[in-house]
């Protein structure tokens, strides 16, 4: 039995009527919320104040300069790298009785300048065994890695891919290297994860990788950063609802609890970063600096989240650096300038970063592949292994 297309159909239309009303609603939020970014830039003092002492039931940005900023590029320097990297993986197979999974690692190589040069690197590797398929504690506890710390994992060796990478770009050169998506590891936040399995991800794994970008900068500059493409996040938005609350302490619990509506701020609410940053950013201008309050950002010491936004003419894209490079301006400068540079050269998207997916990506076939070679070589060294019935049943059709 296939979708039927009809009832599907009929539901769409009845969908995009009510996607009309929201988007009607929407616009005025977002021409308020523009009005009170405006009035907030006038008042930065008050508005830090308010961020300071705030308790919300969202999460808020972390003012690191002036609310109503918005710069111009600078210019590129003449001789300069980027190096990009993404990653894939192959799940471990539940169907199957043996436990295992690999990443497959992309980076790109790009120099630019006097001596033009390339790279291009697809790099897979074989998690096996309980020594790397889990995470130890020193008193012998163990954590496996799968589901949501498996896409974690695969963060921390994107990073190591990259640094090493970076480490090996020629001397005196300035560097970027960039990866897709988030600096900041979502996945261990407000989850119950015992303190070892977050010291060796966080502590031991990711911020090790920024600890290298850091100390190369004693001979060069070398900046890290994450790109986010159409991003929903609405910190900088939740800091206008603020704005206008009447109330100082700011307390969601205990001034609003319950209300679902009639609250002062809810005339922004629902509006994101995103879409506010469309209406004030010039073509090729970043917005202001600010730093991400969640929780985990805590642990990050020297290399705590602060992010900023790029007008892209289609789109504003979020850009992601640790606090050292936000704190330095030619390091900001240099961020802000290549990815300008890497988005036209790639239509819109970092060129470096589409061309690391294209190294790194798993098709369904390559799975299917992998998972045969598997089998194939195991039986060719007498070991035994097996798939579920339920995994067997589809891979041979019976009708």
């Amino acid at each position: 039995m296939t979708l039927d297309i009809t009832q599907v159909y009929r539901q769409v239309e009845e969908m995009a009527g009510e996607m009309k009303n929201r988007r009607a609603d929407y616009g005025r939020r977002l021409a308020t919320a523009t009005e009170v970014l405006k009035s907030a830039a006038t008042e930065q003092e008050v508005l830090r104040h308010k961020v300071e002492r705030a308790h919300t039931s969202w999460l808020l940005a972390g003012l690191k300069e002036d609310i109503g900023l918005h710069k111009a590029p600078a210019s590129l320097p003449s001789d300069f790298c980027v190096v990009g990297c993404d990653g894939s993986h192959i799940d471990v197979d539940r169907h199957h009785s043996e436990r295992l999974f690999l990443f497959n690692m992309g980076v790109i190589y790009l120099r630019y300048g006097g001596s033009p040069d390339a790279e291009f690197i697809s790099s897979p590797t074989l998690y096996y065994g309980e020594e790397r398929q889990n995470i130890r504690s020193t008193g012998g506890q163990q954590v496996a890695i799968e589901g949501p710390l498996l896409g974690i994992k695969r963060g921390v060796e994107e990073c190591r891919s990259l640094a090493d990478r970076v480490c090996s770009a020629p001397d005196g050169l300035p560097v970027l290297g960039l990866i897709d998506g988030s600096l900041i590891m979502w996945g261990l936040v407000g989850q119950r994860y015992e303190d070892f399995v977050i010291k060796d991800l966080l502590d031991e794994g990711l911020l090790k990788q920024f600890d290298r970008f850091f100390e190369l900068n004693k001979t060069r500059q070398a900046a890290l950063a994450s790109y986010i493409s159409f991003p929903r996040s609405a910190d900088v938005a939740n800091v206008l609802r603020l704005q206008i609350c009447p109330y100082d302490p700011v307390d969601c619990d205990r001034h609003c609890q319950g209300k679902l509506e009639g609250r002062p701020c809810d005339e922004i609410a629902g509006v994101i970063d995103r879409a506010l940053f469309g209406k004030v950013l010039g073509d090729r201008e970043r917005s202001p600096v600010f730093y991400s309050t969640s929780s985990i950002n805590t642990r990050y010491g020297i290399h705590k989240v602060c992010f900023f936004y790029i007008g892209m003419g289609e789109e504003v894209a979020r850009v992601e650096v640790p606090e050292w490079v936000a704190d330095d301006e030619a390091l900001l400068n240099l961020t802000h300038a290549i990815i300008l540079d890497q988005c036209d050269k790639g239509f819109g998207y970092p060129v470096c970063l589409s061309e690391a997916h294209e190294q790194a990506v798993v098709t369904g076939t390559d799975r299917d592949q992998f998972w045969d070679l598997v089998d194939r070589v195991l039986q060719e060294d007498n070991i035994a292994s097996q798939r579920s019935l339920k995994q067997r049943s589809k891979r041979v059709r019976w009708i």
